[in-house]
């Protein structure tokens, strides 16, 4: 055996533990890669169940109560046209997101099961800006005017109040 090949066995340990190390090192990064990925299908998770459930039931609500109760009681002309315009786009947007929510909810409850998906990231992010700006729109136009025509007559705000309070008292089924 020539002297090259008596040091083959020893340059084939030695070529494997080249593997080795660069395994260790990914290993090495694992528990800071677990806690993001915990994060991740918690987030999933409680956004499943929050916007699977409490979006539709706050779209309803301000589709079938809140928008009508400010367009009715709306004065006629400028400020009538500005509440159906804001309303307008709000019921529009509720739809859009509704839409986008759906397109999500999928790859979603992929992430909070922590399988492996393909979740649209840019759909996500538009998902996000999309909800901000529609809940900016509410909170710095729609719901100030909303307050401002309703609270003119008080009668106005108790109904609402009412309808919304009925809306949310569990149902019984009457014994005849």
């Amino acid at each position: 055996m020539s002297t090259s090949t008596s040091e083959a066995p020893i340059d084939h340990f030695s070529h494997c533990h080249v593997g080795i190390f660069a395994q260790l090192a990914r290993l090495g990064d694992l528990p800071a890669l677990l806690e993001p990925a915990a994060r991740a299908r918690q987030i999933a998770e409680q956004s499943l169940g929050f916007f699977s459930k409490a979006m539709y039931v706050h779209h309803s609500e301000e589709e079938k109560e809140l928008f009508p109760a400010v367009h009715k009681s709306a004065t006629a002309g400028d400020e009538r046209l500005r509440v159906d315009q804001l309303i307008e786009q709000l019921t529009q947007d509720h739809g859009a997101l509704e839409r986008l929510w759906e397109s999500l909810e999928p790859g979603l409850k992929k992430v909070a099961k922590g399988q492996d998906t393909a979740l649209d990231t840019q759909a996500l992010r538009d998902m996000v800006e999309r909800y901000q700006s529609h809940a900016d729109l509410e909170e710095q136009q729609f719901l100030p005017l909303a307050q401002t025509i309703l609270a003119r007559n008080n009668d106005h705000m108790a109904a609402l109040g009412l309808s919304l309070h009925m809306r949310h008292v569990p149902r019984f089924v009457a014994h005849i």
